[in-house]
């Protein structure tokens, strides 16, 4: 698959990038699949934002506004994670995070419906993909409400990773210690959103506080060769987002991308979507922007690309 891909970078094609098997690690599963699926399903027309977000805060009500509002309810949120599913499957993605809430887990009604609805949506949409089902825990939620849910979540054994998201500042990230611990105990891979909005020592103090084994987005730490080598001689994959840090101005284009620097760093690093409904790039299209603006050569994104195929 090698040659294969690096011919479809080489000759800019999607069709061809779509077949090859690619992960998709950092996927929030309810903004996870394309707008075209979503408006045939609605019968709308949605405008893909252009341009940068000032916020976070401005991102989650452009897609209340353009994308939710057209998916209401419990039919339109499944419609969504369908969506997810049958976007992995047209674009080759062979293994898939998608992580979910508490607060999805109970509106279908407790684990039980929840495992069994997101499984039958597996079966059905992307069969051929590994699913790796992430727990996202929110940066600014009640760590207590939080503890007295694990033991009945991981009861079940059916999430395979924990995650953080949501305002890096909102508490300090010691304070989810005893949920990872709980987690770690469970068997879970250790991940969280750092590093995004923060700093370099934010990433390194995320990672040693609570263990981590990958970090969503990271990408402050190509401010810091310490902080670089620390995660380089730990092992510590990053699952970087490219479109999503230009439009949410973390970075000023994929020409200048931190990706470059983190894996000069021997940093391991991924490419993935992160909200695909709001960002409007596939994987394959996130590999083809880092290519064509000259940033990374065929054969490293190939390396990047095999990296993620390791997962799992």
């Amino acid at each position: 698959m090698k040659q294969a891909f690096i011919s479809a970078l080489e000759h800019s094609s999607l069709e061809e990038l779509r077949r090859i098997p690619k992960s998709d690690l950092h996927n929030h599963a309810g903004r996870g699949g394309n707008l075209k699926y979503i408006e045939a399903w609605a019968n709308v027309t949605i405008q893909p934002h252009s341009g940068a977000f000032a916020s976070l805060g401005e991102m989650q009500e452009w897609f209340v506004h353009n994308v939710k509002c057209h998916c209401p309810g419990t039919q339109g949120y499944l419609k969504r994670i369908e969506a997810a599913f049958a976007q992995a499957a047209d674009d080759g993605i062979q293994l898939l995070a998608l992580s979910f809430g508490i607060d999805e887990i109970d509106s279908l009604g407790g684990m039980e419906p929840f495992i069994r609805i997101m499984d039958s949506l597996h079966q059905r949409y992307a069969p051929g993909a590994v699913f790796l089902p992430e727990l996202a825990l929110d940066r600014a939620g009640n760590t207590n409400a939080v503890c007295r849910r694990l033991g009945e979540i991981f009861a079940y054994q059916w999430f395979r990773s924990i995650d953080i998201c949501g305002p890096e500042l909102a508490q300090p990230i010691t304070n989810f210690r005893s949920i990872y611990r709980t987690a770690q105990s469970a068997g879970l891979v250790l991940k969280a959103h750092t590093g995004e909005f923060g700093t370099a020592d934010d990433v390194l103090e995320a990672a040693v506080e609570l263990e981590l084994q990958e970090v969503h987005h990271g990408i402050a730490a190509a401010a810091s060769p310490q902080v670089m080598q620390w995660l380089a001689d730990h092992h510590i994959r990053l699952n970087v987002c490219p479109t999503s840090n230009v439009m949410l101005g973390r970075t000023r284009d994929y020409a200048s991308h931190p990706v470059r620097t983190l894996y000069d760093a021997g940093v391991p690093v991924t490419i993935n979507t992160d909200d695909l409904l709001i960002f409007n790039q596939s994987v394959s299209e996130e590999y083809l922007n880092l290519y064509l603006c000259g940033l990374m050569s065929a054969v490293e994104l190939n390396e990047i690309r095999e990296c993620g195929l390791h997962s799992g």
